[in-house]
């Protein structure tokens, strides 16, 4: 009689447990955001555009310092990044977003330790030393060049939008989760924020 195949039994095995200790570590996540948008009070809606599903940082985005040190793309993830995307050369309203990011976290209060800010740069140009001065003051964002194409195949703007026009949300395992409309009400974005820093309290905490 032929003998069961002991090693593929023990890969399926494995395999199995691997997924559950997955949907384990996943299932704070889950839950925090099936609370926010499906168990939520009666007429409550969020402002912001929630992505699904999200879509995980990739591992090519070609991240690099100002200095031009390359940096992996999991190195972003342990904290909620509000992003703001395009090129160096920040016109008014690239201003606007940069000024509208540093407000919503520190309107945080004792959350904003849990948020980073991150300026990803795509087209390889350099910041003004003004505006890089700004920029880094305390908190500072981070900033980083970035494969422009790579940036595209992960966020992606509204119909009738450019890529820059919005503000990104990214949660802490490297999911990007929400958009935030072109030109927002900075009260009704703060807002989501808060009711997702209440809804992730249990599994996410300050510091990376």
């Amino acid at each position: 009689m032929p003998q069961p195949d002991i090693d593929a039994r023990r890969t399926r095995r494995g395999r199995l447990m691997m997924l559950f200790v997955l949907l384990i570590c996943a299932a704070p996540v889950i839950a925090s955001y099936f609370t926010y948008f499906v168990i939520r009070p009666q007429g409550r809606t969020n402002y912001s555009t929630l992505i699904t599903p999200t879509r995980s940082i990739p591992a090519d985005l070609g991240l690099r310092t100002l200095s031009g040190q390359p940096v992996a793309s999991a190195s972003l993830e342990g904290q909620w990044l509000l992003m703001v995307v395009g090129p160096a050369a920040c016109d008014p309203a690239c201003d606007r977003r940069l000024f509208m990011q540093r407000q919503l976290r520190e309107m945080l209060g004792k959350d904003s330790g849990r948020m980073d800010k991150v300026w990803l740069i795509t087209d390889g140009g350099e910041p003004t030393p003004a505006l890089r001065a700004a920029a880094e003051a305390a908190p500072a964002v981070r900033i980083f060049h970035a494969d422009a194409a790579a940036v595209s195949r992960w966020l992606a703007p509204a119909a009738g939008h450019q890529l820059q026009d919005h503000l990104y949300l990214v949660d802490p395992m490297g999911e990007w989760m929400m958009r935030m409309p072109a030109d927002p009400d900075p009260l009704r974005v703060k807002a989501d924020l808060e009711r997702l820093m209440r809804a992730s309290a249990s599994w996410d905490q300050p510091g990376r």
